[in-house]
Parts: structure tokens; sequence; C-alpha cells
């Protein structure tokens, strides 16, 4: 006989269970295709037995419940609620035939296209390839990637695929014969995971496509945005070169590329900006500019150090003999640069005691010359020189 406490265990699991059951009721007549929740009423090796509304029954046969894995399937028990897809419909003579997997893959579909609806990302792995991209796996869900929307598996692996062998002779084919084949450079890509776009699903064809490059470009986009909130100009921050022009070259802060302009590379004149940095090159750059409304930002490596005319009275004094060239002729004078950025003019009565009509007949444009500073104006930027004077000192001493 029962005791008054195993009736009332009885009486509240009775009680559950037509909740659970009560609560599944409530479905709408089931069709072959529904993915539908269900109570567990039984758990045998022939299957699960499933009770999915309107008093009806479905069979999980053993064969449409291989994405359980053995722990899952032993830690079922009757009350659980399962949600499976609806093979076969019931009939008044056989319960409805449902399938654990398919509902794990219909579930996954859904999702799909809820990440395409979002535009949103996902993640993929790469399980194997054929001549137009690759195949990948997301969320269990067999798709394909365009070789022309891949970023990391390099193009060249898809070109060595499309290249026809040579044709060889009989002689040539029996000797290759018992060699061992070359690995296939594809298989180190085998596993990889990708951050993916979806461009594409369609359930009816069974069809997935995806794109890493879009994927890639919205991440590096929002990458971007984040870093022009923090940056503020004048600060100092570690960058690689990633692209160099005959404007400047392109360094990544870190999400985003900054433009350092030919004219910022250096105090002194740069012909080339490969004369002052390389692709792949790590450095310190000095933010000058952030333009939020158009994303772009401006940096420079000179201004990490002094301009030389602010500075200039540290190396120079007036009467001093200095090494300069020649950079300019006019009719009135000559401008020699004595370093950098630092140019001053050598007026035409300073170039010679001798009567002159114009500089040429004294100097050229690149000749190395002495020169002796007269004046030093760094607020105006200008320097007064003389060779004149500098050649009379150094006969002099001689």
């Amino acid at each position: 006989m029962l005791s008054s406490s195993s009736q009332a265990q009885d009486a509240s699991t009775v009680q559950d269970m037509g909740e659970l059951l009560a609560s599944v009721e409530d479905m709408k007549p089931l069709r072959r295709g529904d993915v539908v929740q269900g109570i567990v009423m039984r758990v045998d090796a022939d299957g699960i037995l499933v009770s999915i509304g309107h008093k009806a029954e479905g069979i999980v046969p053993a064969r449409e419940m291989r994405t359980l894995i053995p722990e899952d399937f032993e830690r079922l028990k009757v009350g659980d609620e399962l949600v499976t897809f609806v093979i076969r419909e019931a009939t008044d003579e056989s319960a409805a035939i449902l399938s654990i997997d398919r509902a794990v893959g219909e579930k996954a579909w859904r999702v799909l296209e809820n990440v395409l609806e979002q535009g949103e990302s996902v993640e993929g792995k790469i399980i194997g390839f054929n001549r137009g991209g690759a195949i990948v796996e997301v969320d269990m869900i067999q798709g394909f990637v365009p070789m022309s929307q891949l970023i990391s598996v390099p193009r060249e692996l898809f070109r060595e695929q499309q290249e026809p062998k040579p044709e060889t002779s009989d002689e040539e084919n029996d000797s290759t014969e018992n060699q061992t084949p070359p690995p296939d450079p594809k298989a180190d890509e085998i596993g990889k995971l990708l951050q993916l776009k979806v461009l594409e699903v369609n359930r009816g064809r069974n069809r997935a496509i995806f794109s890493e490059r879009q994927a890639l470009q919205e991440m590096r986009e929002a990458q971007k945005a984040r870093l022009i909130e923090e940056l503020t100009e004048g600060e100092v921050r570690r960058g690689k070169v990633t692209g160099i022009s005959t404007f400047g070259a392109f360094v990544d802060l870190g999400g985003a590329d900054g433009l350092i302009h030919i004219s910022e590379l250096s105090w002194s004149p740069v012909n080339s900006t490969e004369d002052v940095v390389k692709v792949g090159e790590e450095l310190d750059v000095y933010v000058l500019r952030v333009d939020a409304e158009n994303r772009k930002i401006a940096l420079s490596l000179r201004r990490l150090e002094p301009e030389p005319w602010e500075t200039i009275h540290e190396r120079y004094g007036e009467g001093d003999i200095v090494d300069a060239t020649v950079t300019k002729l006019t009719n009135f004078g000559a401008f020699a640069r004595v370093e950098g950025s630092v140019e001053g003019l050598i007026h035409i009565s300073e170039l010679t005691s001798r009567m002159i009509n114009h500089p040429r007949e004294v100097v050229r444009e690149g000749d190395t010359v002495k020169l002796k500073i007269l004046r030093i104006e760094p607020e105006r930027r200008r320097l007064g020189l003389s060779l004149k004077q500098a050649v009379e000192e150094e006969s002099e001493e001689n």
C-alpha cells in the first residue's frame, strides 16, 4: 500500500504531466515539414515516443536522432520537452514520424535566414574546396564562399588547381606511376575558421552563399569608427606601414589606416616615400588631424621631432662657417640648404667681390659650398648667408 507521501508525489507528477500535455494541446494541426515542440512520453531502444498535441503522438526512430550524443540520449526522461521535425503526419492507424536531426537542421536554416535579414555575421569552418571557392560549414549547414569573396585563403591555391597538366609520354607516365603525389596545399586550409557575411539563403534549393570579404570589410569599418572616436589630435600612436604611394604612406593603427602625407614624413625634403618608410615597418606616428565626418586620419612622422627652426640657435650662431648645398638660383641671389628644411639666401652681393650679372656666373644648383652665417631669423624662417666672406676668411687663415 502506498504511503500518503508517495500518493501525493504521484498526484503531483500526474498534475505536472497534465499541464505539460495541456500546453501542447494548443498547437496547430501538424503538417509535414513542421517543426514542433513536444513532451517525451517514453524512451527506449526503438526510439522516442513524443506527445505533439491534439492527443497525437509521434515516434522519433533511432535513425532520426543521430545528432544526439550518447550522453544526451541517456539523460532524456519522461516529461522532457523536445523539438522535432515532422517527416510524416499521423494517421488513424499510425503515429507521426518525427526527426530530431532534421529539426536541428531546420532550426539552423531559420537562424541563418534571420542572420541574413538582420545583416549580421557568422563563423564558418572550411571543410573542402572546389574550383570556384571554399565549402564551409555554418552551424551544421554546408554553404559556399566564392573565390572572389575569400580573403584569408591564398588565390594561388586555385590557380594551381586550374592550370592544365603538361602532356607526358608513356615512358614518363610509367616512371611516375609509383611516385608519391605531392601534398595538396589546400589541406592546410581545411578546418580554418572564417568570419562570414550571409549573401544568400535558399532553403528550397539547399543553398547558402557567404562572403568573407564583406564580413572583414564591415569589421574593419566598425573598428575604424571606434578608433576615430578614441583618437585625439596631438597624441602619439604605434602603427604598422601597410601601403606606400607617391603621395605618402598608409599606417594601420589597429583597425584603421591613417595617411602620412609625403610632406609630413620628414622636416627634410623627401623625393620618395620609400626613402623614409618600408611596408611592414612598425613605427610611432603623431596624430595630426581626425576627420570624423569623412572618416579620415592624418598622421605625421616629422612632428615627433622639433622643427629645425625652433632649435636652430642650439646648433648655429652668427659668424659660423657651415657647409651648404645650393638649391635654387634667382636674379637677386642663390638659396642654399644648410640642413633639412633650413635654407638661407646668399644675396648676389655676397656671392663674390667682383661684379656679376647673375649668380650662375659663380655657382650652380647642386654645388656644395662653405658659407658664413650673417643673420639668423627663426621667426621668419630666414638665414642670411655669404659665400664671399667665407672665402675671404678661409684665405686669411691660409
